[in-house]
């Protein structure tokens, strides 16, 4: 829930002597001209100013609920200023009727005399926010001009220099101040000179159009492919055409005989290949005869028919093996007559042994594959140690040691997207610090909101993180906070959010697991604040949040 220092007095301050007031309200610190003498008793006693949220205490005297505050910070025991006495807080009430009375109070508009209207000093930010004379600055982007309420319809449609002007070119609506630019490079219907030095007068968008039949643009040859190599103007072309025509007809009968010698030589060629093709063609045919008569002859001997089957198994191994099995083949052609099988199985038995030879071969290189595989896994898990250091090296380079955090939210529609299909509920910040050996902290968002601000607000949340040096730090943490939504164009309206933590809450005692729980704003800023398209809140699609912790009183180690 959200933390201020509002719901931390109403925390302190339980009685009451009547039922809220509603929500009006003023500005404590600004000059109000009363249209009667303001009362003592409607004065605070500490800073004599008029009440704002009045608190009664024990001794029957009033003061703001920020002077109150700051009496109980300032004295352990406060005492009051007028007569000295204790000031007992479990005595001390809210006075609604006071300050209901103090709402009501009449008091002049601050541009007197030129607006004379009298308001209630409940109403008087209302009646600002609609006084005719009232200074504010214009909302046209980029003008700093400060005018007068009644004057701004005049400014924004006639003096303004930020204003959208019709081009008179394209009908496109233009920033004044930039429309001379925007003819010079942007408008597609501003008229430009032809480059060609065609004394023509073109549209910036029919330029290139024009180009492809403006009679002053060089262009090639119709025959360049043939050998013309000749650049002459679009206007001139068939003057060239017809004064060239000879060399351009022996180019074309010369391209022609080249063309016709390759289509000769291709064929040559093709006659060739072909007759290598059916060389081979018989080649293989006639081994192939040749086996089989040898795998015939040697049928009925069992021991050379699996020996045959063992050769034949390993055929594939080798281009060598091709060579050896022709060999075989020649000395049984030899032999037949005699049917002496002594050298064949010698030259078999050689054979075997190169096989086992390569099968060897093989069994390294498997054992050799697994190593390989090995030490890729090795390297992989190295790289992902490297990039995982990386990416820590990153994170301490962009750490801020000075309590304040600037957090860039990109793809908020993306992010917003999944908050609400409930697949991402909240995203958090990286951490950041209040000195180099200080309190560790973060940010979390809730960009579709939390709690009673689900659906409707982003909530933005402040979190205390267990860090390295919490043993050394005192607890629990009682520093400000100040959150805000960072406003884009440069006229600083930021939207802030202030609260103190609360010394009582577990959200601020030393983490006992990795974080706190988060505390902040459920209802930190609404959606419709943030998306309207007059704010600058959001710029490509992207938000910045600034957190800053108040570093005052707080000791360095």
């Amino acid at each position: 829930m959200a933390c201020d220092e509002a719901t931390a007095l109403s925390g302190t301050f339980t009685r009451q002597n009547s039922s809220s007031t509603g929500s009006l309200d003023f500005e404590p610190d600004a000059d109000y001209r009363f249209v009667e003498s303001l009362e003592e008793r409607y004065k605070c006693a500490y800073c004599h100013l008029v009440l704002r949220n009045p608190h009664q205490t024990g001794c029957g005297h009033r003061f703001c609920q920020q002077c109150i505050l700051a009496l109980r910070e300032l004295n352990a025991v406060p005492t009051c200023p007028v007569d000295k006495e204790t000031i007992k807080m479990h005595e001390v009430f809210k006075d609604n009727c006071c300050k209901r009375e103090v709402l009501n109070l009449h008091v002049f508009c601050k541009n007197f005399p030129d607006c004379n209207s009298k308001v209630i000093l409940g109403r008087y930010q209302e009646h600002l926010l609609q006084c005719l004379f009232e200074s504010m600055q214009c909302t046209n982007d980029g003008c700093q001009d400060q005018i007068l309420r009644k004057d701004l319809k005049e400014h924004l449609s006639q003096h303004c220099k930020y204003r959208e002007e019709r081009c008179q070119y394209c009908n496109t609506y233009v920033v004044l101040i930039n429309i001379k630019n925007h003819e010079k490079n942007d408008c597609p219907d501003y008229p430009v000179p032809c480059l060609q030095n065609c004394s023509q007068i073109i549209l910036k968008k029919e330029i290139e159009k024009h180009h492809a039949v403006c009679p002053e643009a060089e262009v090639d040859c119709p025959y360049k492919q043939y050998g013309c190599h000749v650049k002459v103007k679009r206007g001139k072309l068939a003057e060239h055409e017809n004064s060239a025509l000879r060399e351009h007809m022996l180019q074309i009968l010369d391209k022609n005989s080249r063309l016709e010698e390759q289509i000769s030589d291709l064929y040559k060629s093709l006659e060739c290949k072909e007759i290598k093709i059916q060389q081979l063609a018989d080649a293989i045919k006639k081994c192939e005869k040749e086996f089989r008569q040898y795998t015939q002859l040697f049928g009925n001997n069992s021991n050379l028919m699996v020996s045959t089957q063992a050769l034949a198994s390993h055929l594939d191994k080798s281009a060598r093996l091709e060579s050896q099995v022709k060999q075989l083949i020649q000395m049984a052609n030899q032999q037949q007559s005699k049917l002496d099988l002594r050298p064949l199985f010698d030259t078999i038995e050689n054979v075997k042994q190169k096989i086992a030879l390569m099968e060897t071969y093989e069994q390294r290189l498997v054992v050799l594959e697994d190593q390989s595989i090995k030490h890729d896994l090795q390297i992989n898990i190295h790289k992902a140690q490297l990039n995982k250091n990386e990416e820590r090296f990153k994170l301490l380079e962009g750490t801020c040691y000075n309590g304040k955090l600037i957090w860039k939210i990109t793809d908020y529609k993306m992010k917003k997207k999944e908050a609400v299909e409930g697949r991402v509920l909240s995203i958090a910040s990286q951490p950041f610090y209040t000195s180099r050996c200080g309190y560790r902290l973060c940010a979390r968002a809730y960009l579709n909101g939390d709690g009673s601000g689900k659906g409707t607000h982003i909530s933005l949340y402040f979190v205390v993180m267990r860090g390295e040096f919490d043993s050394l730090l005192l607890w629990p943490f009682k520093q400000k906070v100040t959150l805000m939504l960072l406003d884009q164009s440069g006229k600083k309206n930021h939207i802030v959010e202030v609260f103190r933590a609360d010394p009582n809450s577990s959200s601020f005692k030393r983490p006992d697991g990795e974080m706190n729980i988060a505390s902040g704003c459920p209802r930190f800023v609404p959606h419709a604040v943030l998306e309207n398209t007059k704010n600058t809140y959001i710029r490509d699609d992207t938000l910045f949040l600034k957190v800053v912790v108040d570093l005052t009183d707080l000791e360095e180690l």
